[in-house]
């Protein structure tokens, strides 16, 4: 009620933030707790014979479902949590095949992002020589979206019998998926221009005769860490500057989480192992089977996944986290 609240308007914005975060969880309390007495109307109901004890076992499943939902989310604690992310999808050893499933994870996340009402945008994609895709990174933004997705860090690996060899041998291929968070102006993280050398490219994606006439594409190197982003999003090479600097941020503040969580697994025992770089998840297609290696949980539903329908995997690997757990060596 401050007639000066808005005078200062990024202060402003970040106290918003708050509220609402704060009211998605008072509201997402109130629809369970509607949920639980709705139960026990029905429960009544069925006590004198009024309902069915169908209609009771479907009111229980939703109110289980939804309270699980519920506890899924309060895993998400962390500040960097409720970031949005990017996913950097990158193809191994394997040529073409790897190309192909690179493609095929970046269709799964986009399909997932675009389903769960996050604004999922293309900032970076180089196409594989013959199919699919060398490396891409995709935005999903949104609120918790980082939360959400940093499970899938690692190797994803692929068995499949091959459309691209004649002989319709049995193939293996792997990428790499890394998620960073993308941050705001809540978290501060300040970088010396004199450390950044930037070039500028021709785009290599969609765009139109503008983007790929004009070298709007961006690349920028940190030279005291050695990482670089590239950027070819936008159609003018200030926007993309500006995005490829956030991006830059982001990695940054994402390798002193690392460095701080390194240095808190020597000083705290734990059962969950570093999960950086190690692989994850199987994707068997001829067998129809999913299965990710460190909590054992596993589908038979191989297209679903592929369409992006992967949240029983985020949940359970989440839920898993926070009691640890001991990654299979399947």
């Amino acid at each position: 009620m401050d007639p000066e609240f808005w005078s200062q308007a990024q202060r402003a914005e970040l106290i918003m933030k708050e509220i609402k975060s704060a009211k998605n969880w008072m509201e997402s309390f109130n629809r369970a707790q509607n949920h639980l007495d709705d139960l026990e109307v029905l429960l009544e109901f069925f006590d004198a014979g009024e309902a069915t004890e169908e209609e009771l076992d479907s009111k229980y499943a939703d109110c289980v479902a939804y309270i699980d939902d519920l506890e899924f989310r309060s895993t998400l604690n962390k500040q960097e949590d409720e970031l949005s992310c990017i996913i950097e999808i990158n193809a191994g050893a394997g040529g073409t095949e790897s190309c192909d499933w690179s493609a095929m994870l970046f269709r799964m996340y986009q399909m997932w992002g675009e389903r769960s009402g996050f604004k999922v945008s293309t900032l970076n994609y180089q196409a594989g020589d013959v199919a699919g895709i060398k490396t891409a990174e995709l935005e999903i933004n949104g609120e918790y979206a980082y939360g959400m997705l940093k499970g899938e860090n690692g190797v994803h690996r692929l068995v499949r019998v091959s459309p691209f060899n004649s002989q319709g041998k049995r193939m293996t291929s792997f990428s790499s998926v890394f998620v960073h968070p993308l941050i705001d102006d809540r978290i501060e993280v300040n970088i010396n221009t004199a450390d950044l050398d930037w070039d500028t490219f021709r785009s290599s994606g969609a765009g139109g005769q503008h983007v790929n006439k004009t070298e709007s594409a961006v690349r920028v190197r940190h030279l005291p860490s050695g990482i670089v982003v590239e950027c070819q999003q936008e159609r003018s090479q200030h926007q993309n500057r500006e995005k490829a600097l956030q991006m830059l941020k982001s990695r940054l503040y994402e390798r002193e989480l690392e460095r701080q969580f390194q240095e808190k697994s020597k000083v705290e025992s734990t059962k969950m192992k570093n999960e950086w770089g190690s692989q994850i998840r199987s994707y068997v297609l001829d067998d129809r089977r999913v299965k990710d290696h460190r909590t054992g949980y596993q589908t038979s539903q191989t297209d679903l996944v592929l369409d992006g329908y992967i949240d029983d995997f985020l949940k359970t690997y989440m839920m898993n986290k926070t009691v640890g757990f001991t990654e299979d060596e399947d």
